[in-house]
């Protein structure tokens, strides 16, 4: 199992970011996995099974601390920050799709140590699904939180997503569009402009989230090689979903238990997608949120907690009466 490392030497944000954690009854962590790895043990019943929440591009584990204590009372419950995001720096790791994809499977092995329950949104999902896919018996079940998917044949992307994309292909020119967004704008602004891009509706997301996600931004301002990290994993992001064929592919392959959910105004999964994969994967239980944007856990947290724990109770309901779960 991965050691723990010491935090004696972190400066201000970060024990801040730490602080904000354990206030949603987190204890934030790390593990030696080829370089440390940052993640937020959410505790639970010790005989419970494991869940594993794995945030989306640009996140980290901030993304789930309005979920993951709602989810604690029935599943152990831990969130990990993939290479080059959140406080899990790239020191010379690759932080691609599949670099990533990689270390999950070692964070499942070394340090949850048994198959558990993966929950991802965003890239996360993606990452979750070709986990499942190539490594079946360390998951349980995949929950599926509006996922990177690919877009059906027809249909139109959000503008301002799809120009932002394609500039992050280029090389010089994502370089260049991820410093121009920062220049000039505080901490707090990059923030909000960010929530503005993920969220319907910004407004209901608790102060104490955005100072600790602004106490983020400040401590990664100081860390080397982030942009060549983000971008690594958006160009990634970008061809896994070009191979669409492959990526079905994966999906068809699971044969664990799978809830999808999306928000119905995700501007960067637009929910046509999501319904395009449902119908691929009619087993799948899969569920929309109206007036929601990419992240329902920051969103609606109380009514996507409640949809998984149903989904839970339902599943341990057929395994009991020995009806299949998938």
């Amino acid at each position: 199992m991965g050691n723990n490392g010491d935090h004696s030497r972190l400066n201000g944000p970060i024990l801040a970011v730490m602080t904000t954690v354990a206030n949603w009854g987190g204890t934030s962590r790390f593990a030696d996995l080829g370089g440390p790895v940052h993640w937020v043990d959410f505790g639970g019943p010790e005989d419970a099974p494991r869940a594993v929440l794995v945030h989306g591009l640009g996140g980290s584990h901030l993304n789930w601390c309005l979920l993951a204590p709602k989810l604690a009372g029935r599943v152990r419950v831990a969130a990990m920050d993939l290479a080059g995001f959140g406080l899990t720096h790239p020191e010379g790791r690759g932080t691609t799709v599949q670099d990533n994809v990689a270390l999950l499977d070692r964070f499942l092995r070394e340090v949850i140590g048994e198959p558990a329950l993966l929950v991802g949104n965003s890239m996360g999902g993606m990452i979750s699904i070709l986990q499942a896919s190539a490594r079946p018996e360390t998951v349980t079940g995949l929950i599926l939180v509006d996922p990177a998917l690919p877009l059906p044949f027809g249909a139109r992307p959000d503008p301002l997503v799809l120009s932002t994309f394609m500039l992050y292909a280029v090389p010089g020119l994502g370089e260049r569009l991820l410093a121009r967004l920062r220049t000039g704008r505080t901490a707090r602004q990059q923030v909000r402009r960010l929530l503005s891009l993920v969220c319907a509706d910004p407004s209901g997301i608790p102060e104490d989230l955005i100072l600790a996600s602004v106490g983020m931004v400040e401590r990664r301002a100081e860390v080397p090689g982030l942009d060549a990290a983000f971008l690594a994993a958006a160009r990634s992001l970008v061809l896994v979903n070009a191979r669409r064929a492959t990526y079905w592919s994966a999906m068809r392959a699971l044969r664990m238990p799978v809830f999808l959910m999306s928000g119905e105004q995700d501007r960067l999964v637009p929910v046509r997608s999501a319904r395009a994969a449902a119908a691929r994967n009619p087993h799948w239980r899969f569920e929309t949120f109206p007036g929601v944007g990419h992240v329902p856990q920051l969103e609606i947290p109380d009514v996507v907690a409640e949809r998984m724990l149903d989904w839970l109770d339902r599943l341990d309901e057929a395994h009991a009466a020995g009806e299949p779960t998938h």
